[in-house]
Formats: structure tokens, C-alpha cells, sequence
């Protein structure tokens, strides 16, 4: 076997260093792909496979893209799940001797990507780090934007972890985060990560250390809050680490850590953020049908980042959070105001993505434009921003830099339609540079000078249709075609004959021509050489450039929240540290957002940590039993990251957790049906739950038999109520659990308000006190449109399963129990008169004393309900 040729030995020796990237191999103009690499992308890109001499008896597979489309297929090759490494020409092939010097540039991964059009404008892309040891330290980092997270342990204190699911920490906050590509110290236990999974070798704490330190240019870990988080120190030495050996230039961007505690903020599970449809719906979907959606008037790229952020992370702390309340409360108060930065905020581009690019030196002068853009229209923003006098504000107004310097340097330099490349010139504007300007001048005037000369050589010469032409390879030439070739002077020096033309020079041309192309080589060499100080100008405002993207960023998230309440009609919600939750005409946000041709039924909720802890509430499938439970959850996130919410008013207590469990699914991969999920995730619940805590239960224990589950059901009711004391709304089928009312006193039974009519119901999606005593499934299967003779069979069969008693361990006394068909004679005087037990005389008062002219058709159907309520249980 021969030797393979200078190049492809250049381009294995390159390709060993990088195994596990597709290798974009520099040649000319194109990116070529050879052997395994060529086969896989050229499957993936769907392009042509060809093949080239290598020096072996077989050609190499072959493929390859043009480098000014190499982004297009970098993104489909990232989609895909490949690395890539840019391995680019490092020196010009012309000057070159022997094989052209070619090594990679930047390897792109799904973790590091920064061209915008691979990226969700409004959606962080992060690379995260899991470091492993006894605990763990998580950090991630979004290089578009230079954001950087680290935290560690994630408060164990607060929550109880298994040693069979030592994990579930962690596995919470990356779901938080949702990483494109995650770097870790180990993969044993990461099985729940989807995302790529890159294993990296731990260098020694202190070489961890020093990463540290010199990336971000210090002598101690304390100013960070770090000195003594060792796994935390792992895990951001690794992140940086990877990040300098993929990325190969400059992170200057990346210059602040954000150190947290997830004990900060109100802590919501992963099943409570799918099942609450946050940023995403249960389906996966974006966009309508998710909380972010209602909020989102957001005007920049970096208000949606950060809005996300915002309601992934509700706060906790209750003067941070009537910060945020007063700001908003301003904003809705003064709505020219918040239309006047609306408008000031729609000329602002990405700020925070452009200076990356800067940083990173793959800017052009579009780039820059748009940033000076972004910059024209602060002092206006920032003119409003002074009107308003909440602490928010105040503080926003003294950081807001409007970067007076930034617009007026590029405004002075770049024109204002630049061309796309930076290196063929014309980027420059006149009177910037005066070298530039005097080469330019020259370029100028010779091609001026040019034009003069074509029109002197036709009329000393009579050849009317001679012409001055150029091309790169044989430079200037006068062109005389074959009928006026008598009329050639003999100064002329022929040059190239053509099939219908002769080409000539002249001497006095020549000597033109050498100025002028040393003018213009000169002049793009200069323009290429100001561009880049421009740029490093620029870049060294880093900070200032970032701190006004992030302050805009938070106006842009401010305003957006006043925006929806006052289109979504929205109030102040009042926030306090005693326990309770007081909502009055509550909606539910999303669902009242979506509804077209109906009116969406508010409703009241009261639950506290004394005597109300726990809400039992009864009533059939499709009534709204799930709606109005998580009406409640939402209104008290949507209250814990400063937003109005969708009620008449509200008081809302601090909270430190909110748990949901609505539904369930099978996760065969994992072999566990629907009924093991959902013991999973109320198990989950039960060990990290707390009396500060709002858990949301649905329908818990229907996944098996109806005695296991009704047991389940009472005994997780109990355990609440006397151990955690959260505070809960518990929705359920087992009617039988209401008998709790009575045994616990902190539970309280609720039922959801229907009218039977012929058998049939309709549904007033409205919360009463009491609860149901039978089911309705029959009437709601009917309503679903099952076929009569199934309905008509089902009546048979529930008949014969009543007689049966089949709930009897969990029913009162048949002598005790009231059936249906009981009815009070109420206006019984001997009765009334007689009864030791003043209930008769009170509920036919009640009914005398209803004024019949002033109530609604709903007021009336609750106060019907609440006296036959009363009649059954006197």
C-alpha cells in the first residue's frame, strides 16, 4: 500500500485530533469532506459523492459544500447531532510553499452556536456542565449571549433525596434549563439527559482553579461566592475548559457568573411546568396554549429570553417580588408612557447576540450597523424611563449607559449599506480615514482618467467603437474589432487576439493601470485593516455594551407584563407572608385567552395553613375541575414573578413550592405504566413538599382498582393534612372522600356546580361549598357521543352495581345516608314547630328571604344547590 499524498496526510493528521466531528476540510472555495465523514454527510446534506486521488489504489470518498453557503449545512448537520470542526486555509495559497498551513478554526457544536440563523431568537441556547462527586455542581452558559449560571447541591436541605434517586436534583434543574449539549465528569447515572452528552477529563482542583482565575482575570474566588463550593469550582473549570478548546478565540463576553441557590426561587418541578404548559404545551408545542405566550409583547430578542427566565423562576423574596409589582403597576397606570417605549424598543435589535459576534470577530459591517441602530433610540428610552419613580425604574434609569460613543464611531465610519464580506472593500465611509480617502482619490481619478483616455483614442484613432476594457488575469486594454483594424496606430502593443476583436496596450496605459490596481489592493487592505480597530473598539466596551442590552432587556419584560394586563384585564395581586390565598372571580389565564365564542366563568378560592388547608374537590370529568385548580397555580406563579394576574383581587402568601399532578402517561422505555408514573409523582411530592407549599391533585389513585385507589386516595389526603400541612386542592371521583370533612378539620369539600336536565347535565364551571354524592360518568360518555345502546347498557349495569354496594367499607349507614330521591317537606309548621333542631326554621328562611327579581340565572342554580345541600343534612 502506497503512501496517501501531502495533502491527505495534512488532512488525517487534522482529522485524528477531531474523531468525533464531521471535518469541514478547507480547499479554494469550497469545505471538502473525505472517507467515513464524506459518507455521513453526504446522506445528511443529501449532496453528491464523488471520490479523489489520495494516493492509495482506491479514491477517497469525497464531498464537499461552498464555503459561502457553509452555514446552511452546518446547521443541518448540528440538527442532526454531529460536531463540526472548521479547518480553514492559514495562510494565501499564492504565497504559499508547498502544502497551504490549514488547521481548525472552531469546532461547532449543538452547545455552541452563535449564528442567529440556528438559533430561537427569543430562547436561550445553553451548553451546561455536570460535575459528580457525593454532590454535584451544575453550571451553563449560552455563548450567543455571554449569560453564565453556576450552582451547586441545589439546596439538599430543603428536599429529600433517595440513594435510589440521588439524581432528582439535578435532573429538575436541567429540565429547568433544557441544554442543547451537555459536558460531564461522568454518565452513569445521566440517562435522563436528552441532550448530546460529551464526557471530559477532570483536570486537579487547582488546575480547575487557575482556569477560573484567568478567565476571568482575578486573584480570588470569594468575589463570586464560590471560595468554598468545590463542585461548583469543578464544574465551570470543565465548562470554560471545553470552551476554549472548541472555540479557539475570544470569550470576553462571557465575563460575569451568576452564582445561585435554587432555594431563591419558588421551585417548580418538571411535571409542574409541563402540566402548568409554561413556555411549552403538554403536547410540546410553542405558542398558543402556554403562559408565555398570554405574557409575551415583548419588542426585543432579549426581553423574550428574559421573560422565559422570569416565569421559569418565580421569586420568593417578597421585596423583590413588590419591585417588580410597583414597576408594572406604573407602567399600567401610565399608558402613554408604555406605549412610548414600545415603540422606542421596536428599533432594537439583539444587542446581547450582535456584541458576541463582535467578540468573537465574525461581525460584519451590517452587524455593526444594526447595533448603531439599537443605539440611536436610547436617549429617547431613556427619557421616558425618567418619568417613572418606582425603585425599579430609578435604579434601571442611573445603569441605563445609552452609548453615546458606540453609535457616533460607527456612524463616522461604516456606510450605510455595507456589503456583506468585510474583505473586498467599500465598508469605509469618505472622511474617516484621510490615507483612505487620498487612495481612494487616486482609484478615482484613474478610472476617470481612464474614461478620458477612451474617448481620446477615438478621436485621434476614428475607431468609433473602441473600447477600454479590463479583467483580473490580462489587467487594462484598448479593444478594437476586426473591421477598424486598418485604422490600429503602430503605438498600440498587441496583447490577445479574440474570434471578431484584437486587444491592445499602450504604454502610457500600462503605467496607468499599475497605479491604479496598487490603489485599490491598497485601499481594501486599508478598509479591511479599520474595520478590524473599529471592531476591537468596540469589543473592548464589552461590559458597558452587555449591563445596557440586559436593563433594556428588563424595561422590554416590565412593559410586556403591563401590556397583558391591561389587554387581558388583570390585576394587582397583594402579596403577604401569612399563609393564606384569597382569590376573588379568579380565570385562568390561558384558557380564557383562547375561548372565542364563550365567557369564561371566574371563580373564588380561599385556602390558608389553619383551618382551610386542604380544598376536596368533586364533581364529573369535563365540569372543570383540572381548569380551576390550575387557574390557582397560575395566578400564584404568575404573582411570584411580578405579574398582574387574571382575577377581581387576589392575597397571595409567599410560596416556596408549587406541585402539580394532573394526569399521567406510560414511560414503557423506562418500564413503568400510568399508574407507576403517577404513584412516582405523587411520591415525589409527599417527600418534598412542604406547609409552605401549594400542591394541585388530580384524580389520585384512578389508575388501579377502585378500592386500592380510594385508599390510596384517603390515606394521601391524611398525610397531608397532619404531616406537610401544605396547602392543597385535591380534585377527585371518590365522592366518598368528602366524608373527611367531618374527621379532619382543616379539610374543606368543594363541588363543581351542574344542572340535570332529562337526564342529561350541563356544566356551569362553578366552585360551590359541599360536595357531589354519585358520579356523572354516563351523562359525560353521552355527551361524548357514545352510541345509545352502550348508554342505555351502562344505566343497566350501574343499577345492578348500586344494589350491590359495591363502595360499602367506605359509605355510611344505609339508615344514615340520604338517598336521591329525598326530598324535605319544607313548609311542614306542625314539623318545624315540633323539631327539637332549629335547622328546618333556618333553611326555610333562607328560602323566604331570597329576593327572586334581583338573581341571576348562576346566582339562582347555586343557591338552589346550597339548599338542598343544607336539606340532606339536617
Amino acid at each position: 500500500m502506497g503512501k496517501y499524498t501531502p495533502m491527505m496526510e495534512q488532512y488525517l493528521g487534522i482529522k485524528e485530533q477531531y474523531k468525533d466531528c464531521i471535518l469541514l476540510y478547507r480547499l479554494g472555495d469550497f469545505y471538502e469532506m473525505f472517507f467515513e465523514d464524506a459518507l455521513t454527510a453526504s446522506k445528511v446534506l443529501e449532496i453528491a459523492l464523488t471520490g479523489r486521488d489520495c494516493g492509495q489504489e482506491e479514491r477517497a470518498p469525497m464531498c464537499g459544500v461552498p464555503f459561502h453557503a457553509v452555514d446552511n449545512y452546518i446547521s443541518r448537520l448540528i440538527e442532526n447531532g454531529y460536531k463540526v470542526a472548521i479547518c480553514e486555509q492559514l495562510e494565501d495559497p499564492s504565497a504559499a510553499k508547498g502544502i497551504v498551513k490549514r488547521d481548525v478554526v472552531r469546532v461547532i457544536t449543538p452547545g455552541t452556536i452563535i449564528d442567529q440563523n440556528m438559533l430561537d431568537e427569543k430562547s436561550n441556547n445553553y451548553l451546561a456542565c455536570i460535575y459528580v462527586d457525593k454532590g454535584f455542581g451544575l453550571s451553563y452558559v449560552d455563548i450567543s449571549t455571554g449569560d453564565l449560571y453556576v450552582t451547586e447541591n441545589i439546596s439538599l436541605s430543603d428536599f429529600s433525596v433517595s440513594n435510589e434517586n440521588k439524581y432528582s436534583l439535578l435532573k429538575e434543574e436541567i429540565s429547568k434549563i433544557n441544554p442543547s449539549e451537555v459536558i460531564s465528569n461522568t454518565v452513569t447515572e445521566n440517562d435522563f439527559i436528552d441532550s448530546m452528552i460529551t464526557t471530559v477529563n477532570v483536570p486537579s482542583y487547582a488546575e480547575c482553579k487557575a482556569i477560573i482565575l484567568k478567565h476571568f482575570n482575578v486573584i480570588s474566588l470569594d468575589s463570586f461566592g464560590m471560595s468554598d463550593n468545590n463542585n461548583a469550582v469543578y464544574s465551570l473549570a470543565l465548562l470554560i475548559n471545553y470552551l476554549n478548546q472548541t472555540q479557539k478565540t475570544s470569550l470576553e463576553h462571557i465575563n460575569k457568573l451568576h452564582f445561585y441557590n435554587m432555594g431563591e426561587y419558588l421551585y417548580l418541578d418538571s411535571s409542574t411546568r409541563k402540566n402548568l404548559e409554561l413556555i411549552e404545551t403538554v403536547r410540546g408545542k410553542k405558542g398558543q396554549g402556554t403562559l408565555y405566550n398570554v405574557l409575551d409583547y415583548t419588542q426585543t430578542a432579549m426581553g423574550g429570553r428574559l421573560l422565559k427566565k422570569w416565569i421559569e423562576e418565580p421569586l420568593k423574596n417578597l421585596n423583590n417580588i413588590n419591585n417588580r409589582l410597583d414597576a408594572v403597576e406604573e407602567l399600567y397606570n401610565n399608558v402613554m408612557i408604555s406605549n412610548n417605549i414600545k415603540e422606542s424598543l421596536k428599533s432594537i435589535y439583539d444587542i446581547e447576540r450582535l456584541i458576541s459576534r463582535i467578540v468573537y470577530g465574525n461581525c460584519n459591517g451590517r452587524d455593526l450597523n444594526a447595533l448603531k441602530q439599537s443605539v440611536y433610540g436610547l436617549p429617547d428610552l431613556k427619557i421616558e424611563i425618567s418619568e417613572l419613580s418606582s425603585q425599579l425604574f430609578k435604579n434601571i434609569y442611573e445603569r441605563l449607559d445609552t452609548l453615546n460613543d458606540i453609535y457616533e464611531l460607527i456612524d463616522n465610519s461604516i456606510v450605510e449599506e455595507p456589503p456583506i464580506a468585510i474583505k473586498e472593500g467599500g465598508i469605509i465611509k469618505s472622511g474617516y480615514n484621510s490615507e483612505l480617502d487620498e487612495i481612494r482619490e487616486i482609484t478615482i481619478h484613474g478610472k476617470n482618467w481612464i474614461s478620458e483616455l477612451q474617448s481620446k483614442e477615438r478621436e485621434e484613432t476614428g475607431i468609433k467603437n473602441l473600447k477600454i476594457g479590463y479583467t483580473k488575469i490580462f489587467g487594462y486594454y484598448l479593444e478594437v474589432t476586426k473591421s477598424y483594424l486598418n485604422l490600429v496606430p503602430d503605438y498600440y502593443i498587441r496583447k490577445q487576439t479574440l474570434a471578431n476583436c484584437e486587444r491592445y496596450v499602450t504604454p502610457e496605459l500600462k503605467e496607468m493601470e499599475a497605479k491604479i490596481l496598487n490603489a485599490d489592493e491598497l485601499m481594501i487592505k486599508l478598509e479591511y485593516e479599520l474595520f478590524l480597530k473599529i471592531r476591537q473598539q468596540i469589543k473592548e466596551q464589552v461590559n458597558r455594551i452587555q449591563e445596557t442590552a440586559y436593563n433594556i432587556a428588563v424595561v422590554d419584560v416590565l412593559n410586556s407584563l403591563s401590556i397583558a394586563a391591561v389587554k387581558n384585564n388583570y390585576t394587582r395581586p397583594s402579596m403577604n407572608s401569612k399563609g393564606y390565598i384569597k382569590i376573588i372571580e379568579g380565570r385562568h389565564p390561558v384558557i380564557e385567552k383562547i375561548m372565542k365564542n364563550e365567557i369564561f366563568v371566574p371563580n373564588d378560592t380561599y385556602i390558608d395553613n389553619k383551618e382551610h388547608r386542604m380544598s376536596i374537590i368533586t364533581g364529573p370529568n369535563m365540569a372543570g375541575k383540572s381548569t380551576y385548580m390550575r387557574q390557582v397555580a397560575l395566578i400564584a406563579l404568575l404573582s411570584h414573578i411580578g405579574s398582574f394576574i387574571p382575577a377581581k383581587e387576589a392575597e397571595i402568601c409567599v410560596l416556596d413550592k408549587i406541585f402539580t399532578r394532573v394526569g399521567a402517561s406510560d414511560d414503557l422505555s423506562q418500564g413503568q405504566s400510568t399508574f407507576m408514573v403517577e404513584m412516582s409523582e405523587v411520591s415525589n411530592i409527599l417527600n418534598n413538599a412542604t406547609e409552605n407549599s401549594l400542591l394541585i391533585l388530580d384524580e389520585i389513585g384512578r389508575g388501579t382498582s377502585t378500592y386500592d385507589g380510594l385508599s390510596i386516595a384517603w390515606s394521601v389526603v391524611e398525610y397531608i393534612t397532619k404531616k406537610i400541612k401544605a396547602k392543597t386542592l385535591f380534585a377527585t371521583h371518590y365522592h366518598e372522600l368528602s366524608e373527611l370533612e367531618s374527621k379532619l378539620k382543616s379539610v374543606k369539600n368543594y363541588r363543581i356546580l351542574i344542572k340535570e336536565t332529562d337526564d342529561k347535565i350541563i356544566f356551569l364551571r362553578k366552585i360551590a361549598e359541599g360536595s357531589v354524592d354519585r358520579s356523572y360518568g354516563i351523562q359525560v360518555a353521552n355527551l361524548a357521543g357514545l352510541p345509545g345502546d352502550v348508554i342505555a347498557r351502562a344505566k343497566e349495569i350501574l343499577t345492578q352495581l348500586d344494589e350491590s354496594d359495591i363502595n360499602k367499607p367506605f359509605a355510611k349507614k344505609k339508615k344514615d345516608r340520604i338517598t336521591d330521591n329525598f326530598q324535605v317537606s319544607l313548609f311542614n309548621e306542625d314539623r318545624i314547630e315540633n323539631s327539637k333542631n332549629k335547622e328546618y326554621k333556618e333553611l326555610t328562611d333562607s328560602i323566604k328571604n331570597i329576593d327572586i327579581n334581583n338573581v341571576t340565572p348562576v346566582k339562582a342554580f347555586t343557591l338552589l344547590n346550597e339548599l338542598i345541600d343544607k336539606a340532606r343534612h339536617i
